[in-house]
């Protein structure tokens, strides 16, 4: 087995517990012949501290597979995570009413770079570190096993692969292929959802527990749905019995698979508006219509990819919710996310103070939202953390 040793101080890292070691806190590396092969771990007087997996050619060097040195990583090992994680989600996902969950969350299962969802019965993964994609046959193998799904389709075609140096990759790996849209069902709505090629892996799957909050608002109410993707959101606000929903996108065959979803769940499609177009742009012509909602929800892709990005993106989302605050009835509700994990929470909640104040109108937070529950965090990595939310009134 190769090992990194770490520079005098550094131990730190292990000891917190925190997954990564990034490659400023190395000393040397030895004896390592192929990218996301495991190492040892050693402190600077050469300690065993953990087990990980080697990245090459990312800022974060080294993976933590387990801080026990006496763990042999092999597909025993990974079956014990993956049986875990999946005893985990039986407690907390309501697998009559649900059929479309995350079952490993990355780090935050253990399972550095590995991300796998379920969508009725397939399987969508993502090998998101070169120790996943080191060990991606066995996993496969295990996951065909364990879940004995239809099939198993790979969606490593996130960004963030880039600073790994690895090839993007999708396609079927275990089973048959599944349909350009496969039916799902979440708290008892029904979904379609396009797993080989729709956001994510198909579906904002962490959203769920947000989606269900929002039926407590809109009852007889107006709701803009902003950046509405397949209409999550506003099928749980049509079950709730909204007056009038208005979703906004700029892709049309978004559009046109949310009127699909609610022609699937036998929804009335009057008094539903669909517009193609630019988010920042309608909000203004909303404004300067004198446009009003009782209800807006703002969930916008990801505005920061980087540190550098974080400054533009807070400029961004100051700017879309000081229009929504301004579109919205007095004693109005805004549901505002972002799913930028280089925004934090406190940044996130400055921006909506500032918003507030320059809006000139009165808004009281009243939750405060982050991911669905099968979005575990694990507590000794923050970064985890990415989904932050506010429910606000607007007086």
């Amino acid at each position: 087995m190769g090992s990194v040793t770490l520079k005098k101080g550094k131990e730190k890292i292990i000891q917190s517990k925190h997954p990564w070691i990034f490659s400023g806190a190395i000393d040397k590396i030895d004896d390592v012949k192929e990218n996301g092969e495991t190492v040892l771990v050693k402190s600077a007087s050469g300690d065993p501290l953990a087990i990980g997996a080697i990245s090459l050619h990312s800022q974060i060097s080294v993976r933590i597979w387990s801080f026990n040195c006496d763990d042999k990583i092999d597909k025993h090992f990974f079956e014990r995570r993956i049986l875990s994680a999946l005893e985990l989600r039986k407690k907390i996902v309501d697998r009559n009413s649900t059929n479309v969950y995350r079952l490993i969350n990355s780090e935050n299962d253990l399972l550095p770079g590995l991300i796998v969802d379920l969508y009725g019965d397939f399987v969508v993964c993502q090998f998101l570190s070169a120790g996943a994609v080191y060990w991606k046959k066995e996993i496969i193998d295990l996951l065909a096993d364990l879940l004995k799904p239809k099939g198993i389709y790979e969606r490593s075609d996130s960004e963030t692969l880039n600073k790994e140096k690895i090839e993007k990759s999708s396609g079927v790996l275990f089973g048959d292929s599944p349909e350009a849209l496969i039916e799902v069902v979440e708290n008892d709505i029904k979904f379609l959802v396009d797993i080989k090629s729709g956001h994510k892996t198909g579906f904002y799957i962490d959203q769920r527990d947000n989606r269900n909050l929002i039926k407590e608002f809109v009852a007889d109410k107006s709701v803009l749905n902003c950046f509405c993707y397949t209409g999550g959101f506003s099928l749980y606000a049509k079950t709730a019995g909204a007056k009038q929903i208005t979703n906004i996108d700029s892709s049309s065959d978004a559009l046109e698979v949310l009127t699909k979803n609610f022609q699937l769940n036998n929804f009335s499609t009057d008094n539903i508006e669909n517009i193609e177009g630019d988010v920042f742009k309608l909000l203004r012509k909303f404004r300067d219509e004198d446009r009003k909602f009782d209800v807006i929800i703002l969930d916008p892709p990801k505005f920061a990819e980087s540190v550098s990005q974080v400054s533009k993106a807070a400029r961004g989302y100051k700017d879309i919710n000081l229009l929504a605050m301004k579109l919205l009835n007095k004693g109005g509700v805004l549901f505002t996310f972002s799913c930028s994990g280089h925004i934090t929470q406190e940044l996130f909640s400055k921006i909506i103070s500032d918003a507030a104040i320059d809006s000139g109108r009165t808004v009281k937070i009243i939750k405060k939202l982050t991911q669905s529950s099968d979005h575990p965090v694990l507590s000794s990595f923050p970064e985890g953390l990415y989904l932050k939310g506010l429910v606000c009134e607007v007086t």
